[in-house]
């Protein structure tokens, strides 16, 4: 069956940094946006980046301040999340997704995503 599987997360202390990757099983990539999502204890999903299928087109939340970068290798039909000094705010569980049709850009709305990972943990201590 179709899979997408994130890797890359741990414990920390804030300051750190994490590679998160998303690589994919069964399923294409290249021709759908990709998104990064979190869910902290407690909270709600809540979407982190969006990347285009070229990688034209990237968006963030606001709460990344410039502390994230998103990317993806279509040709190894995987997608990364680059995150630097990390805060205990960080800590979730973080998700990547593809977007359901082709036709979307990016998409910042969960609801516009069918295809998801397991996650990976991220834990921040400070």
């Amino acid at each position: 069956q179709a899979q997408l599987i994130e890797s890359g997360g741990g414990s920390v202390q804030a300051g750190a940094s994490l590679r998160l990757s998303c690589a994919a099983r069964g399923l294409n990539l290249s021709m759908w946006a990709m998104g990064w999502f979190r869910q902290a204890p407690g909270k709600e999903r809540e979407f982190v980046a969006t990347i285009s299928r070229r990688s034209g087109t990237i968006y963030y939340a606001d709460f990344v301040e410039g502390r994230f970068t998103v990317s993806r290798d279509n040709a190894k039909n995987t997608v990364f999340l680059v995150m630097n000094n990390l805060k205990s705010e960080d800590t979730a569980v973080y998700f990547c997704a593809r977007a359901r049709l082709t036709t979307y850009n990016t998409a910042t709305d969960q609801n516009d995503y069918n295809y998801w990972g397991q996650g990976t943990p991220v834990t921040v201590s400070s």
